[in-house]
Protein backbone atom coordinates (compact mmCIF):
# COMPACT_ATOMS: atom_id res chain seq x y z
CA UNK A 1 0.00 0.00 0.00
CA UNK A 2 2.85 2.27 0.58
CA UNK A 3 4.65 1.74 -2.97
CA UNK A 4 1.09 3.08 -4.37
CA UNK A 5 1.05 6.51 -2.06
CA UNK A 6 4.60 6.44 -3.19
CA UNK A 7 3.66 6.23 -6.65
CA UNK A 8 0.64 8.67 -6.61
CA UNK A 9 2.43 11.75 -5.03
CA UNK A 10 5.29 10.87 -7.30
CA UNK A 11 3.64 10.65 -10.46
CA UNK A 12 3.24 14.64 -11.25
CA UNK A 13 6.83 15.50 -10.63
CA UNK A 14 8.13 12.79 -12.45
CA UNK A 15 5.99 13.42 -15.44
CA UNK A 16 7.02 17.26 -15.61
CA UNK A 17 10.83 15.76 -14.88
CA UNK A 18 10.22 13.73 -17.85
CA UNK A 19 9.04 16.14 -20.19
CA UNK A 20 11.63 18.23 -19.74
CA UNK A 21 14.20 15.98 -20.10
CA UNK A 22 13.29 14.70 -23.30
CA UNK A 23 12.66 18.15 -24.33
CA UNK A 24 16.56 18.95 -23.11
CA UNK A 25 17.88 15.93 -25.08
CA UNK A 26 15.57 16.77 -28.48
CA UNK A 27 17.94 20.25 -27.68
CA UNK A 28 14.13 21.61 -27.70
CA UNK A 29 13.63 25.43 -25.77
CA UNK A 30 11.12 24.09 -23.27
CA UNK A 31 10.88 27.53 -21.42
CA UNK A 32 9.60 29.11 -24.44
CA UNK A 33 7.60 26.18 -25.37
CA UNK A 34 5.85 26.34 -22.17
CA UNK A 35 5.41 29.97 -22.14
CA UNK A 36 3.88 29.73 -26.16
CA UNK A 37 1.37 27.12 -24.60
CA UNK A 38 0.71 28.95 -21.40
CA UNK A 39 -0.56 32.24 -23.52
CA UNK A 40 -2.46 29.95 -26.10
CA UNK A 41 -4.30 28.89 -23.16
CA UNK A 42 -4.94 32.46 -21.81
CA UNK A 43 -6.50 32.91 -25.13
CA UNK A 44 -8.44 30.04 -24.98
CA UNK A 45 -9.83 31.00 -21.45
CA UNK A 46 -10.69 34.17 -22.66
CA UNK A 47 -12.54 33.27 -25.54
CA UNK A 48 -14.59 30.22 -23.75
CA UNK A 49 -15.15 33.02 -20.92
CA UNK A 50 -18.80 34.04 -22.60
CA UNK A 51 -20.05 30.11 -22.51
CA UNK A 52 -19.07 29.32 -19.16
CA UNK A 53 -20.80 32.83 -17.60
CA UNK A 54 -24.07 32.04 -19.94
CA UNK A 55 -24.34 28.25 -18.41
CA UNK A 56 -23.75 29.20 -14.92
CA UNK A 57 -26.26 31.96 -15.20
CA UNK A 58 -28.78 29.77 -17.09
CA UNK A 59 -28.53 27.26 -14.01
CA UNK A 60 -28.63 29.55 -11.90
CA UNK A 61 -31.64 30.65 -12.85
CA UNK A 62 -33.29 27.30 -12.79
CA UNK A 63 -32.00 26.80 -9.59
CA UNK A 64 -33.38 30.18 -8.13
CA UNK A 65 -37.13 29.69 -9.95
CA UNK A 66 -37.94 26.51 -8.52
CA UNK A 67 -37.91 24.86 -12.49
CA UNK A 68 -35.70 22.12 -10.97
CA UNK A 69 -37.79 20.92 -8.30
CA UNK A 70 -40.80 21.34 -10.87
CA UNK A 71 -38.83 19.01 -12.96
CA UNK A 72 -38.36 16.09 -10.45
CA UNK A 73 -41.52 16.58 -9.43
CA UNK A 74 -42.65 15.79 -13.21
CA UNK A 75 -40.14 13.26 -13.80
CA UNK A 76 -40.64 11.24 -10.72
CA UNK A 77 -43.37 8.80 -11.38
CA UNK A 78 -41.34 7.90 -14.59
CA UNK A 79 -37.69 7.46 -12.69
CA UNK A 80 -38.97 5.99 -9.45
CA UNK A 81 -40.21 2.50 -11.04
CA UNK A 82 -36.81 2.09 -12.24
CA UNK A 83 -35.06 2.95 -8.56
CA UNK A 84 -33.73 6.13 -9.82
CA UNK A 85 -34.87 8.39 -6.87
CA UNK A 86 -36.96 11.47 -8.13
CA UNK A 87 -34.63 14.24 -6.13
CA UNK A 88 -31.54 13.29 -7.93
CA UNK A 89 -33.39 14.44 -11.24
CA UNK A 90 -32.41 17.92 -10.75
CA UNK A 91 -28.40 16.41 -10.56
CA UNK A 92 -28.75 14.41 -13.66
CA UNK A 93 -29.56 17.31 -15.83
CA UNK A 94 -27.70 20.19 -14.24
CA UNK A 95 -24.76 17.58 -14.41
CA UNK A 96 -25.17 17.73 -18.20
CA UNK A 97 -24.31 21.82 -18.36
CA UNK A 98 -22.61 22.48 -15.38
CA UNK A 99 -20.04 19.79 -12.86
CA UNK A 100 -19.67 22.80 -10.06
CA UNK A 101 -23.64 23.58 -9.99
CA UNK A 102 -24.18 19.67 -9.90
CA UNK A 103 -21.91 19.68 -7.06
CA UNK A 104 -24.21 22.18 -5.02
CA UNK A 105 -27.08 19.83 -5.90
CA UNK A 106 -24.93 17.23 -4.18
CA UNK A 107 -24.49 18.85 -1.43
CA UNK A 108 -27.62 19.55 -0.62
CA UNK A 109 -28.25 15.89 -1.31
CA UNK A 110 -25.79 14.80 1.28
CA UNK A 111 -27.29 17.55 4.03
CA UNK A 112 -30.73 16.31 3.60
CA UNK A 113 -29.94 11.96 2.90
CA UNK A 114 -26.75 11.65 4.32
CA UNK A 115 -23.46 10.71 2.11
CA UNK A 116 -23.75 7.08 2.85
CA UNK A 117 -27.44 6.38 1.97
CA UNK A 118 -28.91 4.82 -1.18
CA UNK A 119 -29.14 8.55 -2.96
CA UNK A 120 -25.16 9.63 -1.68
CA UNK A 121 -24.40 6.45 -2.95
CA UNK A 122 -25.98 6.85 -6.39
CA UNK A 123 -25.40 10.65 -6.76
CA UNK A 124 -21.28 10.25 -5.84
CA UNK A 125 -21.52 7.38 -8.51
CA UNK A 126 -23.11 9.32 -10.80
CA UNK A 127 -21.26 11.94 -10.71
CA UNK A 128 -18.18 10.29 -11.44
CA UNK A 129 -19.35 8.83 -14.67
CA UNK A 130 -21.27 11.22 -16.34
CA UNK A 131 -19.75 14.11 -18.33
CA UNK A 132 -20.52 17.85 -18.56
CA UNK A 133 -22.06 17.14 -21.70
CA UNK A 134 -23.14 20.39 -23.38
CA UNK A 135 -20.21 22.38 -21.38
CA UNK A 136 -17.75 20.09 -22.58
CA UNK A 137 -19.15 20.34 -26.31
CA UNK A 138 -19.31 23.78 -26.24
CA UNK A 139 -15.79 24.78 -25.83
CA UNK A 140 -14.31 22.05 -27.31
CA UNK A 141 -16.19 22.54 -30.92
CA UNK A 142 -15.54 26.31 -30.18
CA UNK A 143 -11.91 26.23 -29.54
CA UNK A 144 -11.46 23.74 -32.35
CA UNK A 145 -13.65 25.57 -34.85
CA UNK A 146 -15.97 22.41 -35.56
CA UNK A 147 -18.81 23.35 -37.21
CA UNK A 148 -20.09 19.78 -38.20
CA UNK A 149 -20.93 18.20 -34.71
CA UNK A 150 -22.28 14.65 -36.04
CA UNK A 151 -23.13 12.22 -33.71
CA UNK A 152 -21.20 13.27 -30.61
CA UNK A 153 -24.66 14.77 -28.63
CA UNK A 154 -25.99 11.49 -29.45
CA UNK A 155 -23.31 9.40 -28.32
CA UNK A 156 -22.66 11.55 -25.35
CA UNK A 157 -26.35 11.69 -23.73
CA UNK A 158 -26.31 7.58 -24.42
CA UNK A 159 -23.01 7.56 -22.25
CA UNK A 160 -24.62 9.71 -19.73
CA UNK A 161 -27.66 7.59 -19.66
CA UNK A 162 -25.56 4.45 -19.32
CA UNK A 163 -23.36 6.14 -16.37
CA UNK A 164 -26.86 6.96 -14.95
CA UNK A 165 -28.10 3.51 -15.02
CA UNK A 166 -24.81 2.10 -13.94
CA UNK A 167 -24.93 3.95 -10.85
CA UNK A 168 -28.00 2.68 -9.91
CA UNK A 169 -27.00 -0.55 -9.97
CA UNK A 170 -23.81 -0.11 -8.13
CA UNK A 171 -25.70 1.61 -5.72
CA UNK A 172 -28.25 -1.57 -5.32
CA UNK A 173 -25.26 -3.96 -4.78
CA UNK A 174 -23.45 -1.75 -2.07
Amino acid sequence: MKILLFLSDAMIPLLIFLIVGYGILNHHHVYDDFIKGAKDGFQTVIGIMPTLIGLMVGVGILRASGFLDLLSAGLGFLTEPLHFPAALVPVSVVKMFSSSAATGLVIDIFKEYGPDSYYGTITSIMMSCTETIFYTMSVYFMTAKVQKTRYTLAGALFATLIGTIASVILAQIM
